[in-house]
């Protein structure tokens, strides 16, 4: 029985190792290259948890197997780092002037709560309020919603007003049914003295995917700040059906292949999105701020490609592992601010207020 024991520890911990270094690997490859890669790069967490895990329960019984897992483990370098910041020094020490410090908010507003059916004007209400207290100079919004006047569910007022808004800009698709607008905004406190979109090569008038810039001048210095909400999975849970096992109802076979299915598109996507941002960004005549709802962790083929040209604003001023997403599914940190390594960042937060599916963050910036 203990030989049985022994061996099948062995194995799991072989299991968890391989889906760990696939993990390690998947920020590395296109998702067109290998296309279960993107799976094992959200499961790092479940991978890298089990590790050390096993490490820890054979390390009890002085086993070597326990030298091999942290030599894996060990092998992910910094790779570790990019779920979690350790900032152990306030970055804002370092700010002289604090009126060149901008500060940007980004939040994946899921429509203001609109299709609530209860508290949608109290859930608005409440996101208001919200940004009335923090105060941005500049707010991004993803899964913004407006609708054209006359309007029993006014956004656009209000939000000018909350945020003390000189400028605007968005980019939105219109539903003739309705007067309704579904896309991403920008407001600032100052003005916008250019304003424009990043085309996506997979845009179609189904998705409500988008990427909006602004050249936005406060003082002397000029910031281009980019909102983006890269490739949604688009799950609908009306679409999906379950099957009863013993006392349970679970997923079932046709639906976890959809799943699986819209997942792998949805990467595909994001990682073309992503490379046209990088490409427009690279290009900018000020320094640059991309912000919004990436949709991807930190472990995914996305994220690695912002990553390797810019800063990102979580792990240089932030603590803690802020996680953005507080929907059904677990998805972890996939809200980013990055900046290009002329600019500063500091006081990034990950706002406790559940009033969507994401919570919002920000962060003060400024020219270094």
């Amino acid at each position: 029985m203990k030989k049985i024991v022994n061996t099948s520890a062995k194995i799991i911990t072989s299991i968890l190792i391989l889906g760990l270094l696939l993990g390690y690997a998947s920020p590395y490859f296109h998702p067109n290259t290998i296309s279960f890669l993107p799976f094992f790069g959200l499961s790092y967490p479940i991978f890298a948890g089990g590790v050390i895990a096993f490490m820890l329960i054979w390390a009890v019984f002085k086993s070597k197997w326990a030298v091999f897992c942290l030599f894996f483990l060990l092998i992910g370098g910094k790779l570790h780092f990019r779920s979690f910041a350790y900032n152990l020094t306030n970055t804002s020490d370092s700010i002289e002037n604090p009126d060149n410090k901008l500060k940007l908010l980004s939040y994946n507003v899921r429509l203001f709560g609109i299709y609530e059916p209860t508290n949608a004007i109290q859930n608005r209400d409440g996101i208001f309020s919200f940004l009335r207290k923090e105060n941005p100079d500049v707010a991004c919004f993803q899964e913004y919603y407006r609708q054209d006047k006359p309007t029993n569910f006014e956004t656009f007022d209000s939000l000018m007003s909350s945020i003390h808004a000189v400028d605007y800009h968005e980019r939105s698709a219109h539903k003739i049914s309705g007067r309704q607008n579904f896309g991403i905004a920008m407001f600032s406190k100052y003005p916008m003295i250019a304003k424009g979109d990043v085309m996506f090569d997979t845009q179609s008038s189904s998705d409500f995917n988008y990427c909006i810039f602004a050249d936005i001048v406060k003082g002397k210095d000029t910031f281009r700040i980019y909102n983006v909400h890269l490739q949604s999975i688009r799950l609908q849970e009306g679409n999906y059906t379950t099957e009863r096992i013993g006392n349970q109802r679970v997923p079932s076979k046709s639906t976890i292949l959809k799943v699986i299915k819209k997942l792998r598109l949805a990467y595909q996507k994001r990682a073309d999105q992503a490379r046209r941002v990088v490409e427009h960004a690279s290009n900018s005549p000020y320094p640059s701020v991309i912000c919004g709802d990436f949709n991807d962790t930190p472990m995914s083929y996305c994220y690695n490609q912002f990553n390797r040209k810019y800063i990102d604003a979580f792990r240089n001023s932030a603590w803690g592992i802020g996680s953005t997403y507080i929907g059904r599914l677990p998805a972890g940190r996939i809200d980013y601010i990055f900046h290009t390594p002329t600019l500063n960042s500091s006081e990034f937060q990950v706002h406790s207020e559940k009033l969507s599916d994401h919570r919002a963050i920000s962060c003060k910036i400024e020219k270094l």
